[in-house]
């Protein structure tokens, strides 16, 4: 587990350290616009809605691609297996604090464990999607746009990231 958070830990600096440089470093916003705008920027000039749904399915299939192939799924299913009944039997004994206590510190195991496995594929794409997203910015920075005539690109974007992340996690059967 200390392992994966020392990891994790160095994403996320390392990550922190992109947005933190990512004006005062040219050759990192520079080489993300080189690679984006022929790419993602001309799908979102075309039609920005449609680009940037495009985009959003894309990045949902990637993400969830890398987590059902970047973590072991058959321990996180049987875990979450242990976790159901786990709360069911507590659910049996909400009248009983004791036993609850004792069921509660038993789940509370859990957390640990599934946290190691769910952590890798965090730590393949966090430096990518930051990058990402730092070229978002700047790319709608400069369009005064609102999708669906109320949305900023960002809640746009977490809301059908939810959607196509419910929809490919059912259809490639994703813990």
């Amino acid at each position: 587990m200390m392992k994966y958070m020392k990891y994790m830990f160095i994403m996320l600096a390392l990550s922190s350290l992109v947005l933190l440089l990512w004006n005062q470093v040219p050759i990192i916003n520079q080489t993300v616009h080189a690679i984006l705008d022929p790419t993602f920027g001309s799908l979102l000039n075309r039609n920005a809605t449609y680009g940037l749904l495009i985009i959003v399915m894309i990045f949902s299939l990637i993400t969830t691609l890398v987590q059902k192939y970047g973590t072991d799924q058959a321990t996180l299913k049987e875990l979450k297996k242990e976790q159901k009944i786990l709360q069911e039997e507590m659910k049996k004994y909400k009248d009983n604090p004791e036993k609850l206590l004792e069921l509660n510190k038993k789940q509370m195991e859990f957390i640990p464990k599934t946290m190691e496995l769910t952590m890798r594929p965090v730590m393949y794409t966090a430096v990518f999607f930051v990058l990402c997203f730092g070229w978002f910015r700047d790319y709608f920075a400069t369009v005064d746009f609102k999708f669906l005539g109320f949305l900023s690109w960002i809640w746009f974007y977490i809301i059908f990231s939810i959607v196509f992340s419910t929809i490919f996690k059912k259809i490639l059967k994703v813990v």
